[in-house]
C-alpha cells in the first residue's frame, strides 16, 4: 500500500457542463499513471469511470466517481463530476470534497451554462483552479476564439501554458510556453510525445502567448510586476515558483489544451496539478458548529489532530449494501472501529475501508487525512453528515438540496412491483436525496420529483436494475381544489321509513368564503337542542366527507366555514347515519347556491438563460399564463423570475431545453392557490369527470 507524506498529495475535481472532455481527460489519466492497461474510452463503453450501465448505455456520467494513482511520487485522488444540469448537486457536492479543480472548455461549444456556474462555486469556496481548453481534434475547434470567450464569460484573465500544434483533425501537439518547446504525440494515444523544435508557423502566437503568460504571472507578486515593468527579462524558475504561488492563492488562472480522446497534453495537466496545486496540509481550515456546544468551531488540516470526514456521496448496491464516500480532512480512521456521526448524535460501526478506481475497490487502513475513502454498510450515515470523534463533534455545514423542478406519479407495473415500491424508492432517494418521493394524499398517487424527465427516467433504470422493481410513468393529477364564492345556507333533509325504526336527521348549514390558505371551518351554532349535542359530530363528519369527495367537479373543498345553526330531531328514527347523510346533502346544496369555482396551484419558477433567448422566454412564460415578476442579471446569464400555473409548467423542463439548446436552467416551488380563468374551469370539469368515468370503467 502506497504511503506517501501528506505534501505528495493532490485531491482535484474535474468539472464542466456535459459534453466537455472531462472523463475522457480522467481516462487518459488514468493509462498514463498504469491504473488502466489500454485508454478507457467513454464512446466505446471502456471508460473506469463512466461504470455504470446507464452511463454507458447515454456515453454520459451520471455520478461522481473517484480515481486513485500516482504521479511523479505523488499520489493523486481525482473525482470524475456528472455535467448535466440534472446532477448538478453531485457536482456541487465534489467541490467541498476536494481542494483544487480542472476546469473544461470544449474548444468548439465554449463555455456553457453549468461549467460557469460551478466555476462561481468554486471562486466563493476560494478553490485553486485552473481551465483546459478540450476537444482541439474536432470540427470547427478554435483555440484563440474560445480563449476569448471563456475570458468574456468567466470574467477573468487567463495565464496560458500551452499552446495547439495543428488544427482540428490535424491536431496533433502542444507548444510549452514555459520552457518554449514543442511537443508531438503519438496517433496511437499512448501519450508518449517526442520534443520537436516549434514550428515556424507557430513561432510568433507563441511568442505573444508567452508574453500574456509571463504578464499574468508578473501581476501575481509586486516584485515580480516591477521588474517586468522595467523590461527585464523572467527567469524560467521565477516563473514556476509565482505560477506555484499565484495558484494556490487564487491569483493566477493557468490555461492548458489538448484532448483526452488522442491523449494530447494530458501529461502536462499532471504535472501542473503536482507542481502547482495545493496539498490537503495547505487547504484552509473546515468551519462547522460543534454538536454539544452549538458554537461555532473550526479544524485545521492535521494528520495527527481529531478525525473529521464529510459524506459527500453515498452509493446504494443491492450486492455490496449502502457505500458512503468520505472525504478526510484531519486525523485518520481505522477499520473494524467505530466512528461518531456529529450530524446524528450516535455511534456507527467501521468495517472495511477502500480507495476506489471506479467500482474497483482497493482495502486501506488505515484511512488518513487528505484521502478520499469509501465506508460501506454505515447504518445511519448519509450525504451531508459529518464523520469524526465524539469529543470533538464539529458539524460541517450540511447540504442544500435543490427544490425539483418535475414530478411524474409512479404506477406499479405489477402487484409484484407494488409490494417492494416504497422500499425500492426509499432506496432511490438515499442514494440521492434530489430525487423526492411522496404521497398525494387528494389523489392518491405516489409521486416522484426530480431535476429533469432524464433524471427521474435513470433513477428508474436503476431501480429495475438494482432492486427488480418495474414502474410506469405517468403526469401527476394536478391538486385542483374547489371553493364557494359568497354565502348561502342549504337544508339537509333526510328522512326513510321502511317499516320498524326509520331514519331521520334534519340540519340547516350556512357556508361562507374565507381567505385563500384558510382550509376548511365548522362553527356549531346550535341552540335550544334544536340538534341533541352527540348527533353535531355526526352533520359536520357527513358535511366534511362531502366537501373532500368535492361537489364542482370531484376536488376537495377549502377556504370556507360551514355553520350549522338549525334542525330537527326525532327521539326514536334519529341516528348517527341519518345526521351524516342530512350533513352531506345541506351543505351540497348550500355551496350550490354559494356559487362555486375551482383553483389551481401557482408556482414561483426562475429561469437562467443567455440573453439571447430572453425574449423567447418571457413570450412562453406569458403563453403559459405566466406573471413575469423580474429580470436579475447572474453573471453571463439573465434570471427571470415568475409566478405560473402548476398545470401549464408540467413539460417545462424538455421545453426549456429545446428553446434554449440546452442552456437554460430553471427552479420551481409552490407558491399559492388561485382562482382558474372562467374560460378554461369547464374543460377542468370536463377532463375530470372523464377521468372519474375512465377509473369506474377500469374498475
Amino acid at each position: 500500500m502506497k504511503d506517501y507524506p501528506r505534501k505528495n498529495l493532490r485531491v482535484f475535481g474535474l468539472f464542466s457542463h456535459g459534453g466537455g472532455g472531462k472523463t475522457s481527460v480522467g481516462e487518459a489519466m488514468l493509462y498514463l499513471a498504469g491504473v488502466n492497461n489500454r485508454l478507457g474510452k467513454v464512446m466505446e463503453e471502456t471508460s473506469l469511470l463512466d461504470y455504470e450501465p446507464e452511463e454507458k448505455k447515454r456515453k454520459a456520467s451520471i455520478a461522481v466517481a473517484i480515481g486513485n494513482f500516482d504521479w511523479n511520487k505523488n499520489q493523486l485522488f481525482l473525482v470524475d463530476t456528472p455535467g448535466d444540469p440534472n446532477y448538478i448537486t453531485e457536482a456541487n457536492n465534489a467541490l467541498r470534497a476536494v481542494d483544487s479543480g480542472i476546469f473544461f472548455v470544449d474548444a468548439v461549444d465554449g463555455v456553457k451554462i453549468l461549467t460557469e456556474k460551478l466555476w462561481r462555486m468554486g471562486q466563493e469556496l476560494g478553490m485553486a483552479r485552473a481551465i483546459f481548453i478540450s476537444k482541439l481534434d474536432r470540427e470547427r475547434a478554435d483555440f484563440e476564439a474560445a480563449i476569448e470567450r471563456l475570458e468574456k464569460t468567466l470574467e477573468i484573465t487567463v495565464c496560458p501554458l500551452a499552446i495547439p500544434i495543428g488544427k482540428e483533425a490535424a491536431f496533433k501537439g502542444v507548444v510549452d510556453l514555459i520552457r518554449m518547446k514543442a511537443y508531438l504525440y503519438p496517433e496511437d494515444g499512448t501519450g508518449k510525445k517526442q520534443e520537436q523544435p516549434i514550428p515556424d508557423d507557430l513561432k510568433d502566437q507563441a511568442a505573444r502567448y508567452r508574453e500574456k503568460m509571463i504578464e499574468a504571472v508578473a501581476e501575481s507578486r509586486d516584485d515580480l510586476l516591477e521588474k517586468y515593468l522595467e523590461g527585464k527579462t523572467l527567469k524560467e524558475e521565477e516563473i514556476l515558483q509565482a505560477l506555484q504561488q499565484g495558484v494556490k492563492n487564487q491569483k493566477v488562472i493557468p490555461l492548458l489544451c489538448g484532448s483526452g480522446v488522442k491523449n494530447i497534453g494530458v501529461d502536462l495537466l499532471l504535472d501542473l496539478i503536482v507542481n502547482c496545486f495545493p496539498n490537503p496540509l495547505e487547504r484552509p481550515a473546515v468551519k462547522g458548529v460543534n454538536s454539544k456546544t452549538k458554537q461555532e468551531a473550526e479544524l485545521k488540516p492535521a494528520e495527527d489532530g481529531p478525525f473529521c470526514g464529510f459524506v459527500f456521496k453515498t452509493v446504494a448496491d443491492p450486492y455490496r449494501g449502502k457505500l458512503n464516500l468520505i472525504r478526510m480532512f484531519s486525523g485518520s480512521q481505522n477499520a473494524d472501529s467505530t466512528t461518531y456521526n456529529a450530524a446524528k448524535g450516535l455511534k456507527e460501526r467501521v468495517g472495511q475501508m477502500f480507495w476506489m478506481n471506479g467500482d474497483q475497490p482497493e482495502n486501506v487502513n488505515p484511512a488518513r487525512m487528505g484521502e478520499i475513502v469509501a465506508i460501506p454498510k454505515l447504518k445511519e450515515t448519509q450525504t451531508g453528515d459529518t464523520l469524526t470523534v465524539e469529543n470533538n463533534p464539529l458539524v460541517l455545514p450540511p447540504v442544500v438540496w435543490p427544490k425539483p423542478v418535475i414530478s411524474f406519479a409512479v404506477v406499479p407495473k405489477t402487484q409484484q412491483d407494488e409490494d417492494k415500491l416504497t422500499m425500492a424508492l426509499n432506496r432511490l432517494t438515499e442514494e440521492d436525496p434530489t430525487l423526492q418521493l411522496k404521497r398525494d394524499i387528494q389523489t392518491n398517487e405516489f409521486i416522484l420529483s426530480g431535476m429533469g424527465q432524464m433524471h427521474v427516467e435513470i433513477a428508474l433504470e436503476r431501480m429495475k436494475r438494482k432492486f427488480g422493481v418495474e414502474v410506469l410513468l405517468k403526469e401527476p393529477k394536478i391538486p385542483y381544489l374547489e371553493t364557494i364564492k359568497k354565502t348561502a345556507q342549504g337544508e339537509g333533509k333526510y328522512r326513510r321509513q321502511t317499516g320498524g325504526r326509520g331514519q331521520f336527521g334534519w340540519c340547516w348549514i350556512e357556508v361562507s368564503p374565507l381567505p385563500r390558505g384558510s382550509g376548511v371551518e365548522f362553527e356549531d351554532a346550535i341552540v335550544g337542542g334544536a340538534i341533541p349535542r352527540n348527533y353535531i359530530p355526526s352533520v359536520e363528519k357527513g358535511a366534511r366527507d362531502a366537501l373532500d369527495k368535492g361537489i364542482l367537479a370531484g376536488f376537495p373543498m377549502t377556504d370556507m366555514r360551514f355553520k350549522l345553526y338549525d334542525g330537527k330531531y326525532h327521539e326514536v328514527d334519529s341516528s348517527d347515519m341519518a345526521f351524516q347523510i342530512a350533513g352531506s346533502l345541506g351543505i351540497k346544496l348550500a355551496c350550490e347556491q354559494a356559487g362555486m369555482t375551482l383553483l389551481e396551484p401557482i408556482m414561483n419558477v426562475e429561469v437562467s438563460v443567455p440573453d439571447d433567448c430572453i425574449g423567447d422566454i418571457t413570450g412562453d412564460l406569458n403563453r403559459r399564463r405566466g406573471r413575469l415578476a423580474g429580470v436579475e442579471r447572474h453573471g453571463s446569464m439573465q434570471a427571470i423570475k415568475a409566478q405560473a400555473p402548476m398545470s401549464e409548467m408540467l413539460r417545462y423542463a424538455p421545453d426549456l431545453d429545446s428553446m434554449t439548446s440546452g442552456r437554460g436552467m430553471f427552479t420551481m416551488e409552490f407558491s399559492h392557490y388561485e382562482e382558474i380563468p372562467a374560460h378554461i374551469i369547464e374543460k377542468v370539469i370536463t377532463m375530470a369527470k372523464r377521468e372519474k368515468e375512465k377509473e369506474k370503467e377500469e374498475k
